[in-house]
């Protein structure tokens, strides 16, 4: 019977399977690295495609920032103040002639409760260009809170809010025929900007149950 004695001091330890792991692993690293080296490299590059357009846009606002401010300078000039003065004149015609107030009572008919009487409309256009229009209703006071709820829902009047409210007084008529003044009946000013839609995506705003 054949006997085997071990006379060394330390286990032997088979590491040759562990070395092939390890170099399979280094050679997945290497691969993964160099992917990650070349997806960073496209990235920097249209990353600095991307900046170069970006700079070339803001020297051209830079530019045409200029030239408006150069043009408007010389628009007040004194020789040329009759000039802007047509011309600030011709631009708040224009911008009456585009406000359509066939579309505006449109959509006020829409959103008025029963009850609730508008008596003026005042337009307005802001820096921005766009347009606010300042309402002033009369009517009883519950009914006006549900217009301005109407107003909200409506896709056209754009963050409508209360300016001021005050006591509705009495005419001339009620006056001559001594007809009684409804306590409740209020005047609201009505602020709100204006978004005229097309007639075919215009919808009637989901109105308050009673009206």
């Amino acid at each position: 019977m054949r006997v085997s004695v071990n006379l060394a001091s330390r286990p032997f330890v088979e590491l040759r399977p562990l070395f092939e792991r390890l170099r399979i692993l280094m050679a997945v690293l290497g691969v993964l690295a160099l992917v990650l080296c070349v997806w960073l490299h496209s990235a920097t590059t249209k990353a600095r495609a991307e900046q170069a357009q970006m700079d070339i846009l803001v020297q051209q606002t830079r530019g045409y920032q200029q030239e408006r401010a150069n043009n408007e300078s010389r628009m007040h000039q004194p020789q040329n103040a009759a000039v802007l003065e047509r011309s600030q004149f011709l631009n708040a015609l224009f911008v009456r002639k585009s406000f359509s107030w066939t579309a505006v009572m449109m959509d006020l008919e829409n959103v008025l409760p029963a009850g609730v009487q508008v008596t003026n409309i005042e337009p307005q256009t802001l820096t921005d260009g766009s347009t606010q229009i300042r309402l002033r209703v009369s009517g009883d006071r519950e009914r006006a809170v549900d217009l301005v709820k109407n107003l909200e829902l409506s896709q056209c009047f754009v963050a409508p809010r209360l300016a001021s409210e005050s006591a509705q007084t009495q005419d001339a008529n009620q006056r001559n025929t001594g007809a009684p003044v409804d306590l409740n009946a209020v005047e609201f000013d009505i602020l709100a900007g204006y978004n005229p839609l097309p007639i075919q995506m215009r919808r009637k705003p989901q109105k308050e149950a009673g009206q």
